[in-house]
């Protein structure tokens, strides 16, 4: 920067990002960004600190890098791409955030719309002609609480702020911000860029809820027979995994997680029923919901009319969905874990003798409902499969005998979930996560922004062959050697998409596909060798067929994953 200018909007852009405490740019950068290139080199030169740039050959990977950082810390981070197109690209993960709650910045650069040369940035490229749609923000508006294109540099802090606050405010999610060239080539004197500390201009966070609440939700637990709660993403807060389980043990409640992206409660416990609710539908007389989409699915569980439904979520309304349909008697919006504490507290206060017995009671039922469901989960595990067909079950039932609960399971696995949910036991919050949305290849990139955030845990992605493809792998594993964040991939390959066929079979069982036994879901080839595209930037690459072979091939990605080594597992699961 010369001393005889002031310094560009870009300058005040990455002090504005400081003082939000962004940690991490992901990035994959076009010609929009030339000042803030420009920007970032000067302040290297100075030695000034700036968030880090990550650079992600896809845009696919830098959203869900981003995702993965905020599934396990609750911080959003910046993501920067190109115009519309890097927009585009980003899309789907902007979908599977939104839907996951998680918080992110997601900053496109625009075309300049100058075009005779009448500002500094003005349009000297063909691409300038053609990335400049007429609306940029159409490409993620389903997707985004707030989005604004910055007018000027003066205002750069505050909008940054703004973009911030109502990324991390209660229920949190994406934000979208876009960036005129010519805006990040202003010149401003330092006095005229103001900062708007958190103090004064903070996110919003959900609490508790009154004590009256608190009471009614307290003395439905004190006089239930038969009390149950489903959930899904309650474990996006260490906290409330550890207040779930208290209350479910102080008052034997049977606790579900239904298409979990995060472990809700430890697997240990004997409160703990699978991932089933309507195994408790038929006896629940008081039914929680906590932090919940979709409880069930309607068409094949139904619950009782007796029961008394209460709904406790950060996002209770579920305003971004058009259509819900799942009946409540009473809906709060709140923090759950501060929510369950305060339940805990007036049930210890209130309880007799006579509710212990019943809670003493319920517990052994549950103890005993456990151990049933767990032996045949063991049984299942005990089938290899055979040669070219390795049982999933098998397969994670192995995984999890390997890795330490700390490690983080990163589940893609789709038409195999099951398997993962089943045998790869969790017991500590932020150890599983999976997707909230329905956009598939967000599992490579998670996997990389939770090894950014945990660097001593491993973390273990598991995937189904049509999810890798998905993923963008070649940009994965580029980016896992260049900053050094080693992943351990698992690829279920059972040569398509079987999640396809299924949906087929549910509605047309008898049908003509099902009779010609062609689905459109096979992407089989002479040769498939995922693993390959791993060695391709440095990882360690293995194909197993044989059951037999399972432990040891864990165990050899296993030691190049410790070594600081990527390490992708093509297992062969049986073709479709």
């Amino acid at each position: 920067m010369s001393e005889s200018r002031h310094p560009t909007s870009s300058h005040y852009f990455l002090e504005g990002l400081n003082d939000l405490g962004i940690d991490y740019i992901f990035s994959n950068f076009g010609t929009d960004h030339v000042s803030l290139i420009e920007a970032l080199a000067d302040w290297d030169q100075q030695g000034k600190v700036h968030a880090q740039v990550m650079l992600c050959p896809h845009e696919n990977v830098a959203i869900h890098m981003a995702a993965g950082f905020a599934a396990v810390t609750g911080r959003g981070q910046a993501v920067m791409v190109h115009v519309d197109a890097g927009t585009a690209n980003a899309a789907m993960g902007m979908h599977n955030m939104f839907r996951g709650r998680l918080p992110v910045m997601l900053m496109a650069g625009k075309a300049p719309f100058t075009v005779h040369g009448e500002l500094e940035g003005s349009r000297d490229n063909y691409v300038h002609f053609v990335q400049d749609p007429f609306d940029i923000g159409s490409l993620v508006r389903s997707y985004v609480k707030w989005e604004y294109n910055l007018p000027t540099g003066v205002t750069t802090k505050e909008v940054l702020r703004r973009g911030h606050t109502v990324m991390q405010s209660d229920p949190p999610g994406p934000v979208f911000l876009t960036l005129p060239r010519e805006v990040l080539a202003e010149t401003w004197a330092p006095e005229a860029v103001q900062s708007y500390p958190e103090s004064r201009y903070g996110a919003v966070h959900a609490t508790g809820v009154d004590q009256a609440t608190a009471s009614a939700l307290a003395e439905q637990l004190l006089n239930a027979e038969h009390p149950m709660v489903v959930t899904a993403y309650l474990g996006r807060k260490a906290e409330a995994v550890h207040a779930l389980q208290d209350l479910a043990e102080l008052c034997g409640i049977q606790v579900f997680e239904f298409s979990p992206s995060y472990l809700c409660i430890s697997r240990e416990s004997p409160c703990f029923a699978g991932f089933d609710p309507s195994v408790g539908l038929a006896q629940a007389d008081v039914g929680w919901l906590l932090d919940v989409d979709v409880p069930w699915l309607p068409k094949y569980a139904k619950p009782q009319p007796h029961t008394r439904w209460s709904h406790v979520d950060v996002d209770t309304v579920k305003k971004d969905f058009p259509m819900w349909g799942f009946a409540t008697d009473v809906r709060v919006q709140a923090d759950c874990a501060t929510v369950l504490r305060q339940v805990a507290t007036i049930v210890r206060a209130q309880a007799d003798a006579a509710f212990h017995q019943r809670v003493a009671t319920r517990m052994t039922q549950l103890r005993a409902a456990q151990q049933t469901r767990v032996a045949a989960l063991q049984q299942a595990a005990l089938a290899p499969g055979q040669v070219g067909a390795i049982s999933p079950a098998y397969l994670c039932a192995a995984i999890g005998a390997a890795i330490a609960p700390h490690d983080v399971v990163v589940n893609e696995a789709i038409r195999n979930t099951f398997a993962v949910l089943n045998q790869i036991p969790r017991t500590e919050p932020l150890s599983m996560i999976a997707g909230a949305g329905g956009g598939l290849g967000y599992s490579g990139g998670m996997a990389l922004g939770i090894k950014l955030a945990k660097p001593g845990s491993r973390v273990v992605q598991i995937v189904g062959d049509g999810g890798f493809h998905f993923s963008t792998p070649t940009s994965v594993y580029a980016t896992a050697q260049r900053y050094g964040l080693p992943i351990f991939t698992v690829v279920l390959d059972n040569g398509g998409w079987q999640a396809v066929k299924e949906a087929v079979v549910r509605v047309y069982p008898q049908g003509a596909a099902v009779q010609s036994n062609e689905f459109q879901a096979r992407l089989q080839g002479h040769e498939r060798h995922f693993e390959q595209i791993g060695q391709a930037f440095g990882a360690y690459g293995e194909c197993v067929s044989d059951p037999a072979e399972v432990p040891a091939a864990i165990a050899r990605c296993l030691q190049a994953l410790d070594a600081g080594k990527s390490a992708v597992l093509n297992v062969q699961i049986g073709l479709q």
